[in-house]
Parts: C-alpha cells; structure tokens; sequence
C-alpha cells in the first residue's frame, strides 16, 4: 500500500469518529480565526481583498472556500464561504459561510455584527452576535444547542474586550511607517464565536517570501500562534487539551493593498493524523480611490 492510499484510508477513519473530526473542524475553524487586532492608530486606507483558499490534511485536499474583504473610510465588510473537498465531501459533506460589518473609527475596524452559517449532512446551524463598545452585546445559536452541564459557562465577563473571528482575523498595523514587521507578530486578543471564548496571542518567528497562483507575490510575515480556551468549552475534550498543548500553529501574514490591515495567506496547524494546512491560491487586492465629498 502506498503513501497516497494509507493517507486516504487515515482521512476516511477520520471522518468517522468523533473526536478527530472535531479536531479537524476546529483547526479549520482557527484558520478562520488566527488572525489578531493591534492597537488603532493613525489613518485607515482603502482597499479590496478578493481571495480563494485550499485546505488540505496530510496532503490531501478536504476544503475549498473564498474570502472577500472590503475597507472604506468609514465602514468595512467581510464574507467568507467554504466548504468540504475531495475524499472528505464523500464522507462527511458540508458547507459554511461568514460574515462580519462595522465602522472605521479613528482608524481602528469596530465590529457591529457577525453571522455564520453551517450545514452538514445531518443539520444546519446559525450563530449571530451584535457586538458594540468593544463587547458582545447579545448572542444566538439556532437551533439552539443542548445544555451540557460540563461545559465552562460563558460569563458577561467573558463577552466584554472581545472580537468576532471573522473580524479577529484581520491585522490592523498601527502607526504610518512600514507594515511588515516583526512587531505585527507580537500581539494578542480575545475571540468570542458565540458559543466559545478564547485568546490567541501570536510571536513573530520568520519573514519568507509567498507567491499564489493568481495574484500577490512578495514579503510575508510568519507569525506563532497560541491558542487558550477561556469558557464555552468542555476541558474533558481531547480536541480542547490538544491545541492548548501546540507550539507548532503558524499563521502567515501579507499586506492588503492600500490599508495597513494584513490577513492569513496560509495557517499550518499539527494534528496526530498530518498537517492541516489553509493556503490562498489567489490572493488579488487592490487599492480603491478615497471617496471624495460633493460640494454644491
């Protein structure tokens, strides 16, 4: 039996238990989320991210989604859809989309909403959050899930100096001098996703240089990630220890053209079946033109 073969059989025992394929679906779920906001400083140009990501496991293709982005002088936007590839699709098909609004304030992205959206072969799932003052403001899952006695209760605490993931995975670089640096790496923030609450803290590792099939070629930013569960988890949860352990997570960051906001160009994250990997093939942005004010 060959390499490719044995990989294949692997995936397929994954898919069907349990405790890998929430692994799987959360190291996904992180790649959504690996980003960190920085302090807000200076002034917030405009661009558009319009990007098409892979995902594989061991080599093997289980994911494809696009992401597109778009940042004004006042308000920003942010969708995202996805879903399960290759050998994965035949077994445990499913799909998912995101989004995340706000306002530009002072420079700084302030997140309003948040709402995504998942489907699989047995059913469909919504979460919504308003977010305002820097805080989750209200919540919702529907169907709404089964009360698990052992899950770490989400407290107003927990909802307060936190971001969507969708928002969480952009990198606003304060200041006006240059964007790819190390100190973009050495940050922090807390992600609330509706039904977990989280930190990610990210360390500066390496630069490198990235290239995608179709579109940016140039620097990128390889930062660490560490991820520490806070409250809407089960500790009990092989997944949950799992990635609180890693020291091997890396998000790689480039710039989007026009702003200094950077997002993942690729995520690696360890897992006991090989590496899960999100990577852009395309990565186009462009600068857009300031609005300018009609005068009468």
């Amino acid at each position: 039996m060959n390499k490719s073969t044995r990989r294949s059989r692997d995936l397929q025992e994954l898919t069907s238990r349990k405790t890998p394929s929430s692994l799987t679906r959360l190291t996904l779920g992180l790649c959504a989320a690996a980003g960190l906001w920085l302090v807000p400083q200076g002034v917030l140009a405009q661009g558009r991210l319009d990007a098409q990501y892979e995902a594989t496991l061991a080599g093997i293709p289980v994911g494809k989604g696009t992401w597109t982005i778009e940042i004004g002088d006042d308000m920003f936007a942010a969708t995202a859809q996805g879903g399960t590839a290759g050998l994965l699709k035949a077994f445990s098909g499913g799909s998912g989309s995101g989004a995340s609004v706000g306002r530009i304030v002072n420079g700084a992205m302030v997140p309003n909403a948040y709402t995504a959206t998942t489907t699989t072969q047995k059913k469909s799932e919504t979460i919504r959050i308003s977010l305002a003052n820097g805080g989750v403001k209200e919540f919702s899952i529907d169907p709404a899930p089964p009360v698990d006695p052992d899950r770490v209760v989400v407290t107003e605490a927990h909802r307060k100096g936190v971001l969507d993931p969708m928002t969480g995975s952009m990198v606003r670089v304060p200041g006006n001098g240059e964007v790819m640096t190390p100190d973009a790496c050495r940050t922090g923030t807390g992600i609330f996703d509706g039904r977990m609450r989280y930190d990610l803290k990210l360390d500066y590792k390496r630069m490198e240089t990235v290239k995608a099939e179709r579109g940016y070629h140039g620097p990128a930013i390889v930062c660490a990630i560490y991820f520490t569960p806070l409250a809407g988890y089960i500790p009990d949860r092989p997944v949950i220890k799992y990635l609180a352990a890693e020291r091997k997570m890396e998000v790689t960051l480039v710039p989007i053209t026009g702003t200094r906001v950077l997002v993942p160009f690729r995520m690696t994250i360890p897992t006991p079946l090989g590496l899960a990997m999100l990577e852009a093939t395309s990565f186009v942005s462009t600068a857009t033109p300031p609005r300018v004010a009609k005068t009468n």
